[in-house]
């Protein structure tokens, strides 16, 4: 109700000359730019509309639920960006492009809940990094989205994108239909156009699997390109924020713009590190001649209707000049068990950190004070059993040898052993799957329904994934991932923009 009467007492207060709004539907930073320096609109404007159309198809209209909050000085703050570009002062690309953030990453002037009912209302003491790198770089911080409760980490039988804070999100091809997750909230505002760009966060999945089942483009760095620091965490071997938005040159834009080294994230800082100012400098429809790809088999025998639109993708990879060739397996070794327990003790040491970090704001000194909390709480669990968390507690030593051992196992065979072996076995320059399968009818009482996914050989490696449209089955989206080495964001960035070229699959939801 809170969000609600805040856009609507936002949208009242605007002056009669700014009712007649632009048209914010399937925009990109370039248009937006360009009508900002053709004086077709203002920064003003466009904020506006899109709180309009946050109210529209968000809290009526279809009942989205994906934005969990708006910031309430929006307006205040696209006013301030249109007096400096009136001076000549233009920080860059994002000046003045409204973004909506995950309610994971740190706001000082927002709660930050993870969807949780023990974080309502807590506000952090400072913006998260990358927060601060978009607010230098001009954008305004629209709001923020809702997600799966904690990031999806708390139950093993759970919704994705329900919170029980914030309800559930809905997915806007079929609103009775499953978001995926747990960046639920950003891969729906980025598809049904509530703000240009959307950032979400994944340990594995949680961009590109709302990215698919949402028809938008999702990309998870490599670890250590984007700073982690003043996001609450699940892996620190394997968190990552990324870039949700309509296209590929806008997933580029933003990458650049918060590719920075951070001191409080240790992953940002050496040598190895492989970073760029400006991403889109390696966008070429042409990208794929002579490329050479393998498709992994394996999630594709999942759903017969996924690998048929699959192959279809590869009949257009081929025409545009790429090779592929089938590729059975990444990791010969089962490494699913080691990857978890890594998560359960990374998640546990985190927490504590994270709410170490809020100071005399945190409501628990640590995390064992949130398990207590849940544990004495019937209403925690009368949906979900909370699994995760308690298994979690248990895991608090990360220098004990459970944890460094299954650490260095699921390194070693997602890495050496996995994606770079096939790579360099095979001659190849990514390897590409089905992201997902079409969404699933929401479930409350049973959870989700993952059919498949492709998501976990990049995640435990710690390496980027890219995931495009690449058609739909029974008006539900479907998505194509491509993914490599670390670092290697240049060349998936120019494999996936010349498929998007080439197959404008992308429909968007019919609002």
């Amino acid at each position: 109700m809170r969000l609600l009467l805040t856009v609507i007492f936002m949208i009242l207060a605007l002056p009669a000359a700014a009712q007649d709004l632009p048209d914010v539907v399937e925009r990109d930073v370039a248009s937006i730019q360009a009508g900002y320096e053709s004086g077709a609109f203002t920064a003003r404007d466009i904020t506006a509309a899109y709180l309009a159309r946050i109210e529209a198809v968000d809290r009526s209209g279809p009942a989205l639920n994906s934005v969990r909050h708006v910031n309430e000085r929006a307006l205040e703050r696209a006013a301030e960006l249109d007096r400096e570009r009136a001076e000549g002062r233009v920080r860059g690309p994002l000046h003045g492009i409204p973004v909506l953030i995950k309610d994971n990453i740190d706001t000082a002037d927002m709660p930050t809940t993870a969807g949780s009912v023990w974080l309502d209302g807590v506000v952090p003491p400072k913006d998260a990094f990358i927060v601060s790198r978009l607010r230098e770089a001009g954008a305004i911080i629209l709001g923020k989205t809702n997600l799966s409760e904690w990031a999806n980490f708390h139950s093993g039988t759970s919704s994705s994108g329900w919170s029980r804070l914030g309800g559930q999100v809905n997915n806007p091809y079929d609103i009775r239909r499953n978001p995926c997750g747990s960046s639920s909230g950003s891969g729906v505002a980025a598809a049904a156009s509530l703000a240009t760009l959307t950032i979400g966060t994944e340990t594995n999945g949680s961009i590109v699997c709302p990215s698919s089942a949402n028809g938008i483009v999702g990309l998870k760095p490599t670890v250590g390109l984007w700073s982690r620091s003043g996001i609450i965490p699940i892996s620190s071997t394997s968190d990552s924020p990324g870039p949700m938005t309509r296209t590929v040159r806008d997933a580029a834009v933003l990458l650049g713009v918060l590719a920075a080294e951070d001191p409080a994230d240790g992953k940002t800082l050496g040598e190895h590190v492989k970073r760029h100012d400006d991403y889109t400098r390696f966008l070429d429809a042409g990208a794929l001649t002579g490329k050479r790809l393998g498709l992994w088999t394996g999630p594709t025998g999942q759903n017969h209707r996924v690998e048929a639109l699959t192959r279809e993708a590869v009949a257009a990879l081929e025409r545009a000049g790429a090779e592929v060739i089938d590729i059975d397996t990444i990791t010969e070794e089962n490494i699913g068990g080691d990857a978890f327990n890594v998560l359960l003790y990374e998640f546990h040491h985190g927490m504590d950190a994270y709410f170490a970090s809020l100071g005399d704001r945190s409501p628990f000194a640590d995390y064992e004070g949130l398990v207590d909390a849940v544990r004495n709480d019937p209403g925690a669990t009368a949906r979900f059993d909370r699994s995760i968390l308690f298994q979690a507690s248990d895991k608090d030593d990360i220098e004990s040898a459970e944890y460094l051992e299954a650490l260095a196992r699921m390194l070693e065979h997602s890495r050496e052993k996995g994606i770079d072996r096939v790579l360099a076995e095979h001659d190849l320059d990514a390897i590409i799957a089905p992201t997902g399968s079409p969404a699933w009818m929401t479930d409350r009482v049973l959870g989700d329904n993952f059919q498949l996914a492709s998501s976990s050989p990049s995640a435990r490696a710690g390496y980027p994934i890219i995931t495009v449209p690449m058609g739909q089955i029974e008006g539900l989206p479907v998505g194509l991932s491509f993914f490599a080495s670390a670092w290697s964001e240049p060349t998936l960035l120019a494999l996936a923009y010349a498929f998007e070229q080439a197959t404008r699959a992308r429909v968007p939801p019919g609002l």
